[in-house]
């Protein structure tokens, strides 16, 4: 995350006591909504931001002391100066408050957005039904399955969409052996899905899987 500290400004850590003040005070989950718009609207890897929002309530530096002091128990002052940070030309938009700087999107970011063949879908939906696929056995990815119902309903989805998923993941994996023709506008961000996740190891899946779904619980 190299790329992350070269775009980092001071002024930011306004935008993170702001975001670490609301309730429930305290640290904000990595891949939690708020923490995730935060992050693309500065492209900074939410990672990084949970990082530097450790930082922020350490106070084991002059510059953290005098900014709690200053802002953190003057809300109307704080939002002041968050509403001043972002009135800044071109603020979240890489072209304008970037100007000279070389920006790259960061990768993580597009686990966020909405899919070319199905706005209503994200990456990141794709890959936690990947998770709940390595969890059950084929003649259990049904609409009736309470983990399917569950996780349908954590991502405000149908259980049919959950399904529509799986079948093509398991047209993915090998240890199926499966060659029908799938005809769903799904099939190629379900297959760069299995490409990035489905062979490597369900444990780390598992884990990122686990940080990301509190992007639909929070």
């Amino acid at each position: 995350m190299a790329n992350n500290n070269r775009l980092w400004s001071d002024e930011y850590w306004l935008l993170l006591m702001q975001l670490y003040l609301k309730k429930p005070e305290g640290l904000k989950p990595i891949y939690s909504r708020r923490m995730v718009e935060l992050g693309m609207e500065l492209h900074l890897d939410p990672r990084f931001l949970y990082e530097q929002m450790f930082k922020l309530r350490q106070l084991d530096t002059p510059r953290m002391e005098k900014l709690w002091e200053r802002y953190g128990k003057n809300p109307k002052r704080l939002a002041k100066g968050v509403k001043m940070l972002r009135a800044m030309k071109g603020m979240g938009n890489a072209d304008e408050f970037y100007e000279g700087v070389e920006m790259q999107e960061q990768s993580w970011e597009q686990d966020f957005k909405p899919l070319a063949e199905d706005a209503t879908l994200k990456p990141v939906m794709l890959l936690l039904v990947l998770d709940l696929y390595f969890r059950l056995t084929p003649n259990t990815m049904v609409e009736e399955t309470p983990e399917i119902q569950e996780l349908a309903r954590t991502m405000r989805i149908r259980a049919a969409l959950v399904v529509e998923m799986m079948e093509i993941y398991q047209v993915c994996d090998p240890y199926l052996n499966r060659s029908e023709i799938v005809l769903s506008p799904l099939l190629r961000p379900c297959q760069q899905m299995w490409k990035r996740f489905g062979n490597g190891s369900p444990e780390e899946l598992a884990a990122l899987a686990a940080q990301m779904k509190e992007y639909f619980l929070s």
